[in-house]
Protein backbone atom coordinates (compact mmCIF):
# COMPACT_ATOMS: atom_id res chain seq x y z
CA UNK A 1 0.00 0.00 0.00
CA UNK A 2 1.86 2.74 -1.39
CA UNK A 3 0.77 6.31 0.12
CA UNK A 4 0.52 9.33 -2.44
CA UNK A 5 0.43 13.11 -1.18
CA UNK A 6 -2.62 15.20 -1.12
CA UNK A 7 -0.98 17.80 0.77
CA UNK A 8 2.71 19.03 2.05
CA UNK A 9 4.29 21.67 3.67
CA UNK A 10 2.38 21.76 6.49
CA UNK A 11 3.03 21.80 10.17
CA UNK A 12 1.77 19.53 12.62
CA UNK A 13 -1.61 17.93 11.66
CA UNK A 14 -4.23 16.50 13.47
CA UNK A 15 -7.83 15.53 13.78
CA UNK A 16 -8.81 14.38 10.30
CA UNK A 17 -12.71 14.55 9.61
CA UNK A 18 -14.99 13.81 6.68
CA UNK A 19 -17.44 15.97 6.31
CA UNK A 20 -19.39 17.72 3.66
CA UNK A 21 -17.81 16.13 0.94
CA UNK A 22 -13.87 17.26 2.44
CA UNK A 23 -11.25 16.35 4.41
CA UNK A 24 -10.84 18.87 7.46
CA UNK A 25 -8.01 18.81 9.73
CA UNK A 26 -6.59 20.50 12.65
CA UNK A 27 -3.53 22.39 11.56
CA UNK A 28 -1.42 22.52 14.85
CA UNK A 29 1.01 25.50 15.79
CA UNK A 30 -0.76 28.17 13.10
CA UNK A 31 -4.29 27.99 14.90
CA UNK A 32 -6.14 27.09 11.59
CA UNK A 33 -8.63 24.52 10.89
CA UNK A 34 -8.20 23.66 7.18
CA UNK A 35 -10.68 21.72 4.56
CA UNK A 36 -9.01 19.95 1.51
CA UNK A 37 -11.00 17.96 -1.00
CA UNK A 38 -9.92 15.10 -3.24
CA UNK A 39 -8.14 17.29 -5.95
CA UNK A 40 -6.59 19.67 -2.96
CA UNK A 41 -5.20 22.63 -2.47
CA UNK A 42 -6.43 23.04 0.98
CA UNK A 43 -8.70 26.48 2.30
CA UNK A 44 -8.59 27.58 5.98
CA UNK A 45 -12.20 26.98 7.13
CA UNK A 46 -12.20 28.31 10.81
CA UNK A 47 -9.54 28.61 13.84
CA UNK A 48 -8.67 26.58 16.63
CA UNK A 49 -6.36 27.57 20.02
CA UNK A 50 -2.48 28.42 18.33
CA UNK A 51 -0.24 25.43 19.72
CA UNK A 52 -0.57 22.14 19.64
CA UNK A 53 -3.15 19.20 21.41
CA UNK A 54 -6.87 19.92 20.22
CA UNK A 55 -9.45 18.26 17.86
CA UNK A 56 -12.73 18.98 15.90
CA UNK A 57 -15.71 17.37 15.08
CA UNK A 58 -19.82 18.32 15.11
CA UNK A 59 -22.73 18.08 16.67
CA UNK A 60 -25.56 16.95 14.68
CA UNK A 61 -26.98 20.08 13.97
CA UNK A 62 -23.52 20.91 12.14
CA UNK A 63 -22.16 23.27 14.47
CA UNK A 64 -18.14 23.11 14.81
CA UNK A 65 -16.30 21.61 18.35
CA UNK A 66 -12.82 22.36 18.99
CA UNK A 67 -11.38 21.39 21.95
CA UNK A 68 -8.38 22.83 24.10
CA UNK A 69 -8.36 24.67 27.36
CA UNK A 70 -11.86 23.82 27.22
CA UNK A 71 -14.36 23.11 24.84
CA UNK A 72 -15.70 25.36 22.36
CA UNK A 73 -18.87 25.37 19.73
CA UNK A 74 -19.35 27.56 16.68
CA UNK A 75 -22.60 29.01 15.98
CA UNK A 76 -24.37 29.56 12.50
CA UNK A 77 -23.42 33.32 12.92
CA UNK A 78 -19.70 32.06 13.17
CA UNK A 79 -19.41 33.25 17.09
CA UNK A 80 -17.27 31.30 19.16
CA UNK A 81 -19.04 29.79 22.39
CA UNK A 82 -18.33 27.44 25.22
CA UNK A 83 -20.22 24.18 24.81
CA UNK A 84 -19.93 23.14 28.16
CA UNK A 85 -18.02 24.00 31.75
CA UNK A 86 -15.01 20.86 32.08
CA UNK A 87 -12.76 23.29 34.60
CA UNK A 88 -13.21 21.19 37.31
CA UNK A 89 -12.67 17.77 35.51
CA UNK A 90 -9.09 18.61 33.82
CA UNK A 91 -7.39 21.57 32.76
CA UNK A 92 -6.82 20.74 28.89
CA UNK A 93 -8.64 18.47 26.20
CA UNK A 94 -6.97 17.09 23.20
CA UNK A 95 -9.52 14.29 21.48
CA UNK A 96 -13.10 14.27 20.48
CA UNK A 97 -15.61 12.13 19.02
CA UNK A 98 -19.33 12.90 18.85
CA UNK A 99 -21.35 9.93 19.56
CA UNK A 100 -25.04 9.32 18.61
CA UNK A 101 -27.93 11.89 19.88
CA UNK A 102 -25.27 14.56 20.96
CA UNK A 103 -22.98 13.10 23.02
CA UNK A 104 -19.90 14.01 23.46
CA UNK A 105 -16.43 12.20 23.97
CA UNK A 106 -13.38 14.38 25.37
CA UNK A 107 -10.20 13.04 26.79
CA UNK A 108 -8.06 15.44 29.40
CA UNK A 109 -5.08 14.65 31.38
CA UNK A 110 -2.57 14.03 28.82
CA UNK A 111 0.94 14.33 30.01
CA UNK A 112 3.98 13.35 28.61
CA UNK A 113 6.00 12.08 31.10
CA UNK A 114 3.89 9.42 32.73
CA UNK A 115 4.49 9.49 36.75
CA UNK A 116 4.41 6.86 39.78
CA UNK A 117 0.52 5.73 40.14
CA UNK A 118 -2.28 5.49 38.18
CA UNK A 119 -2.02 7.43 34.89
CA UNK A 120 -4.05 10.69 34.72
CA UNK A 121 -6.19 10.11 31.57
CA UNK A 122 -9.54 10.06 31.42
CA UNK A 123 -12.69 10.59 29.13
CA UNK A 124 -15.52 12.97 29.99
CA UNK A 125 -19.00 12.33 28.38
CA UNK A 126 -20.63 15.87 27.52
CA UNK A 127 -24.31 15.25 27.33
CA UNK A 128 -26.61 17.42 24.51
CA UNK A 129 -27.90 19.58 27.75
CA UNK A 130 -24.42 20.96 27.82
CA UNK A 131 -23.89 18.96 31.64
CA UNK A 132 -19.97 17.31 32.14
CA UNK A 133 -19.23 14.28 33.91
CA UNK A 134 -15.94 11.58 33.73
CA UNK A 135 -17.05 8.90 32.49
CA UNK A 136 -13.72 6.48 32.42
CA UNK A 137 -10.14 7.30 34.23
CA UNK A 138 -6.50 5.79 35.24
CA UNK A 139 -6.03 6.05 30.80
CA UNK A 140 -2.55 6.20 29.62
CA UNK A 141 -2.10 9.25 27.51
CA UNK A 142 -5.67 8.99 26.25
CA UNK A 143 -5.28 9.45 22.33
CA UNK A 144 -7.81 8.63 19.21
CA UNK A 145 -11.15 7.50 19.83
CA UNK A 146 -14.04 6.22 17.80
CA UNK A 147 -17.62 4.81 18.28
CA UNK A 148 -18.81 1.45 16.65
CA UNK A 149 -21.72 1.87 13.77
CA UNK A 150 -24.69 0.63 16.15
CA UNK A 151 -23.37 3.18 19.09
CA UNK A 152 -22.82 0.14 21.42
CA UNK A 153 -19.43 0.85 22.13
CA UNK A 154 -15.85 3.52 22.90
CA UNK A 155 -12.53 2.27 21.62
CA UNK A 156 -9.93 4.50 22.72
CA UNK A 157 -6.03 4.36 21.79
CA UNK A 158 -3.89 4.44 24.98
CA UNK A 159 -0.53 5.75 23.66
CA UNK A 160 1.33 5.20 26.76
CA UNK A 161 -0.15 1.28 27.14
CA UNK A 162 0.57 0.47 23.87
CA UNK A 163 -3.30 -0.72 23.38
CA UNK A 164 -6.46 0.12 22.58
CA UNK A 165 -8.96 0.11 25.25
CA UNK A 166 -12.98 -0.65 24.78
CA UNK A 167 -16.21 0.05 26.76
CA UNK A 168 -19.40 -0.22 26.71
CA UNK A 169 -21.44 2.52 25.69
CA UNK A 170 -24.46 2.64 28.45
CA UNK A 171 -28.44 3.74 27.81
CA UNK A 172 -27.29 7.22 29.72
CA UNK A 173 -23.80 7.55 27.58
CA UNK A 174 -21.86 6.36 30.54
CA UNK A 175 -18.95 3.83 29.73
CA UNK A 176 -18.78 0.65 31.61
CA UNK A 177 -16.86 -3.46 30.72
CA UNK A 178 -13.27 -1.53 30.18
CA UNK A 179 -11.54 -4.22 28.15
CA UNK A 180 -8.67 -4.25 26.31
CA UNK A 181 -9.69 -4.59 22.30
CA UNK A 182 -6.08 -5.22 21.03
CA UNK A 183 -2.03 -4.61 22.10
CA UNK A 184 -0.22 -3.71 19.54
CA UNK A 185 3.43 -3.21 18.55
CA UNK A 186 3.70 1.04 18.96
CA UNK A 187 2.20 4.06 20.39
CA UNK A 188 -1.57 3.91 18.85
CA UNK A 189 -2.66 8.37 18.03
CA UNK A 190 -5.81 9.00 16.23
CA UNK A 191 -7.79 5.61 14.90
CA UNK A 192 -11.08 5.07 12.80
CA UNK A 193 -13.56 2.25 12.39
CA UNK A 194 -14.13 0.44 9.01
CA UNK A 195 -16.86 -1.56 7.75
CA UNK A 196 -15.01 -5.00 8.54
CA UNK A 197 -15.13 -4.04 12.29
CA UNK A 198 -11.57 -2.87 12.13
CA UNK A 199 -9.51 -0.12 13.50
CA UNK A 200 -7.00 1.73 11.49
CA UNK A 201 -4.55 3.56 14.09
CA UNK A 202 -1.47 6.10 13.34
CA UNK A 203 1.40 4.32 15.32
CA UNK A 204 5.48 5.16 14.91
CA UNK A 205 6.19 5.58 11.36
CA UNK A 206 3.08 3.21 9.91
CA UNK A 207 -0.49 2.91 9.66
CA UNK A 208 -2.11 -0.29 10.44
CA UNK A 209 -5.35 -1.67 10.00
CA UNK A 210 -5.87 -4.34 13.29
CA UNK A 211 -8.66 -6.39 14.42
CA UNK A 212 -10.06 -7.20 17.27
CA UNK A 213 -7.72 -9.21 19.50
CA UNK A 214 -4.49 -7.60 17.89
CA UNK A 215 -4.42 -9.20 14.50
CA UNK A 216 -2.22 -6.56 11.82
CA UNK A 217 -4.50 -7.18 8.82
CA UNK A 218 -2.54 -4.32 6.48
CA UNK A 219 0.18 -1.75 7.25
CA UNK A 220 1.04 1.12 5.65
CA UNK A 221 4.70 1.93 6.16
CA UNK A 222 5.89 5.43 6.26
CA UNK A 223 8.69 7.77 6.25
CA UNK A 224 7.60 9.76 9.28
CA UNK A 225 5.31 9.87 12.24
CA UNK A 226 1.71 9.63 12.01
CA UNK A 227 -0.69 11.16 13.50
CA UNK A 228 -4.52 9.95 12.85
CA UNK A 229 -5.72 8.83 9.89
CA UNK A 230 -9.71 8.93 8.52
CA UNK A 231 -11.27 6.82 6.37
CA UNK A 232 -13.58 9.45 3.95
CA UNK A 233 -13.97 10.11 -0.26
CA UNK A 234 -16.76 9.41 -2.10
CA UNK A 235 -17.16 5.64 -1.28
CA UNK A 236 -15.48 5.92 1.91
CA UNK A 237 -12.26 3.92 1.13
CA UNK A 238 -9.86 6.49 1.00
CA UNK A 239 -7.59 6.30 3.67
CA UNK A 240 -6.32 10.12 4.83
CA UNK A 241 -3.12 9.68 6.97
CA UNK A 242 -2.09 13.01 8.51
CA UNK A 243 2.28 12.63 9.35
CA UNK A 244 4.99 14.92 10.16
CA UNK A 245 8.48 14.19 11.41
CA UNK A 246 7.98 13.97 15.19
CA UNK A 247 11.41 15.18 17.10
CA UNK A 248 10.17 14.94 20.91
CA UNK A 249 8.37 17.67 23.10
CA UNK A 250 11.61 19.49 23.39
CA UNK A 251 11.99 20.03 19.92
CA UNK A 252 8.38 21.37 18.83
CA UNK A 253 9.26 24.71 17.54
CA UNK A 254 11.96 23.16 15.06
CA UNK A 255 9.69 20.39 13.63
CA UNK A 256 7.18 22.68 13.84
CA UNK A 257 9.28 25.31 11.28
CA UNK A 258 10.57 22.56 9.66
CA UNK A 259 7.35 22.03 7.73
CA UNK A 260 7.33 18.33 7.26
CA UNK A 261 3.42 18.08 7.56
CA UNK A 262 1.75 15.97 5.24
CA UNK A 263 -1.93 14.46 4.19
CA UNK A 264 -1.40 11.23 2.52
CA UNK A 265 -3.67 9.13 0.45
CA UNK A 266 -4.17 5.22 0.21
CA UNK A 267 -6.62 3.16 -1.13
CA UNK A 268 -8.29 1.43 1.95
CA UNK A 269 -10.31 -2.58 1.51
CA UNK A 270 -13.21 -1.88 3.43
CA UNK A 271 -15.26 1.37 3.67
CA UNK A 272 -15.51 3.92 6.91
CA UNK A 273 -18.01 3.23 9.68
CA UNK A 274 -18.68 4.53 12.65
CA UNK A 275 -18.04 7.66 14.25
CA UNK A 276 -16.18 10.00 13.88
Amino acid sequence: MEPQVLLDGLAYVESPRWHDGRLWFAHWGTGEIVAVDMDGPGEVVGSGPPGLGWSIDWLPDGRLLVTGEGLTRREPDGSTVPHADLAGLSGDWNEIVVAGGGNVYVNGGCEFEPGEGDPPGLVALVGPDGSARQVAGAIAFPNGMAVTPDGSTLIVAESFARRLTAFDITPDGGLAHRRVWAELDGYPDGICLDADGAVWCAAMERCLRVAEGGEVLDAVELDRSPFACMLGGPDGRTLFILAAEWRGVDEVDAALAARTGQVLTVEAPAPHAGRP
